[in-house]
């Protein structure tokens, strides 16, 4: 089963014990019980994560984002360089100096450890992948930016039924 399709299954009994549960998105706090195990059950355990309040770290590192071009468009972090998930080549980080800190991030980090894996396997060596993504990064009441200097609160959130995790920000699917 592939990484997107094992996050969907985990996704599907998530929401679904989130509406049996009676509730809403607006009662649940950026970490709720269902959103803790659907990031421990896509996280490999030896990966490195990097945590929103860990700004020293992130704010001297090259952030990646690896989303799709449509929903890096809508926001993103200050700063963050697009690199893509489907269409992801290495050859557009060949610039990074391969001792220089990285994060990654996508919506809520699946996608954006698989890169993080091509990157280590590249031989970057201090790669770390941001902790529940650009979802847990809102909902801690960080900034996005289009055009990197156009403060928004809109967010991209893949699809109607990921949205359920952003609690905070503008919804757009």
């Amino acid at each position: 089963m592939n990484i997107c399709s094992r996050v969907m299954k985990t996704i599907y009994f998530l929401s679904l014990w989130f509406f049996i549960s009676g509730l809403t998105s607006s009662e649940v706090l950026s970490q709720s019980l269902p959103y803790k195990v659907l990031l421990s059950s896509t996280y490999d355990k030896d990966f490195p994560l990097v945590y929103p309040n860990q700004k020293e770290l992130i704010n001297k590192a090259t952030v990646l984002d690896t989303r799709e071009k449509n929903e890096y468009e809508v926001s993103h972090l200050k700063g963050a360089q697009w690199v893509g998930y489907e269409s992801f080549d290495v050859n557009t980080v060949r610039d990074i100096p391969k001792d220089q800190p990285v994060v990654v991030y996508c919506s809520i980090g699946a996608r954006s450890q698989e890169i993080g894996k091509k990157l280590k396997q590249e031989g970057f060596k201090n790669v770390y992948n941001l902790y529940g993504g650009i979802f847990h990064w809102v909902n801690e009441d960080n900034p996005v930016f289009q055009l990197d200097s156009l403060p928004t609160k809109k967010v991209h959130t893949y699809n109607k039924m990921w949205g359920v995790w952003l609690n905070k920000g503008e919804k757009v699917h």
